[in-house]
Order: C-alpha cells, then sequence, then structure tokens
C-alpha cells in the first residue's frame, strides 16, 4: 500500500484497501492496522525528509478520500451515552489523524463532534462551554502550538465547570516528547486511535483534581526545551 501511496497511484491503493475488505477484515480494523501506520510513516518519513513535500500531499490526500469511502462501512455499536470533541492542529495530515479518531469514536457508540484544526483556543472553550463533553481530545500539536495547548487545558481547569471532563492528547509533538503530556497537564495520552478510545472507555480514570497554571508550570525546568523555547 505505501509504495503506490508515495506515487500517487490512486486506482492500485483502492485494489488493496478493497482486496483487504473482500478477505474479510472489517473497516475499522483497515483504519487501525492499515491506514492509521501507514499515515504515521508518512509522516516520520517527511520529518526526515525522506519523501518530497509533492508525495506527502498526494499520500494525504489519497488516504483521506479512501477513509471517507470507509466511513459508512465502519460496524455501528450501541450508544455509550457518552459525548467526545475533538480537535486539531491545522496541518492535513493531523486533520486526517483526527477524522479517523472521530469515525473510530462514534462506531463505538459514542455522540462525537469534530472541530478540526485552526481552532482558537476562544474558539474551543465556547464549544465546549456549550457541548459540555465527557472527553476531549487534541491531535496533532506542532511545537510552537503546545503552549497554546497548555493555555486551552489550565483555563478550563481553572473555571472547573467541568470537572469530570477527561482531556487525552495524542499525535505530532506528544508522539515524541516524553511526558509532556504531562507537563501540560492532560489526563492521558495515546500514540494511536486504538490507544485513544481504550483510554477514553476506561472509566476508572479521571479528569486531574488540581487546576493548574501557565505560572505554576514556569516554576520549574521543562523537561523539553523545545517546547519551553516555544513558550518564550
Amino acid at each position: 500500500y505505501l509504495a503506490p501511496l508515495l506515487q500517487g497511484d490512486r486506482k492500485a491503493c483502492r485494489t488493496v484497501v478493497e482486496e483487504t475488505l473482500q478477505s474479510g477484515i472489517p473497516a475499522n480494523s483497515v483504519y487501525i492496522h492499515l491506514i492509521w501506520p501507514v499515515m504515521a510513516e508518512i509522516e516520520r518519513l517527511s520529518r526526515a525528509d525522506k519523501i518530497t513535500p509533492i508525495q506527502e500531499h498526494l499520500a494525504t490526500r489519497i488516504n483521506r478520500t479512501i477513509v471517507d469511502q470507509l466511513q459508512n462501512k465502519l460496524p455501528r455499536r450501541p450508544a455509550k451515552n457518552k459525548s467526545v470533541a475533538v480537535c486539531c492542529a491545522q496541518d492535513e495530515l493531523q486533520e486526517l489523524g483526527a477524522q479517523m479518531i472521530t469515525d473510530l469514536f462514534e462506531s463505538d457508540g459514542w455522540e462525537v463532534r469534530f472541530l478540526g484544526g485552526g481552532l482558537t483556543n476562544d474558539d474551543i472553550f465556547a464549544y465546549i462551554n456549550d457541548y459540555a463533553p465527557d472527553v476531549l481530545v487534541v491531535y496533532g500539536t506542532a511545537p510552537k502550538q503546545a503552549p497554546d495547548v497548555r493555555r486551552l487545558i489550565d483555563r478550563i481547569r481553572g473555571v472547573n465547570a467541568w470537572p469530570d471532563l477527561r482531556i487525552i492528547v495524542s499525535g505530532g509533538l506528544f508522539n515524541r516528547a516524553e511526558g509532556l503530556w504531562e507537563e501540560i497537564g492532560a489526563d492521558g495520552f495515546a500514540p494511536t486511535a486504538a490507544e485513544i478510545l481504550h483510554i477514553a472507555a476506561d472509566e476508572s480514570q479521571v479528569a486531574q483534581p488540581n487546576p493548574r497554571t501557565v505560572n505554576r508550570r514556569r516554576r520549574r525546568r521543562s523537561a523539553h526545551p523545545e517546547f519551553e523555547h516555544a513558550d518564550a
């Protein structure tokens, strides 16, 4: 699948997916075990300058087309009476990952709202205030965006209007900077879509009990200089 994907060969990629589905593998497994790891590999190759921007764009567009086609083939589990909002970085690759997470939550019986990328903290905060989800997923953060994610979490915790809201982060910088999710006050971290669903469904995990502030975070030296520099 990866080779034709990097060549922009839509027909060959569709053939791989169609043959996979015909073999009896369900659509959610195609999401988790084919599209997601290939997407992660595309991101890794792009960061390492081992593929061109054109290849990255071709691959991401094809993956998104296939995900759109697979969405209606996902299984539909009974409603869980749980809600989740998903937001992400504006980058196209990150929006694809967030879209896949959203689709899998919906398949799993959650009530889902996909906010996408490009929103301000004020926008997200206002939506949280209106929708009051059980879980907020923040996906695909770049180093320069990490301080904004921390400020959003601090603001949500500071208001304390949603004491049971759990915030899970994934993708982008969080996948590369060990422990950063704890530094910014998130409730959980998962590198893959399957693990995000597992953490979200674990009702034994509770939201961070103590509100944090940006100033409190600055009193100790960050374990991630790249993040600290971005906050300067």
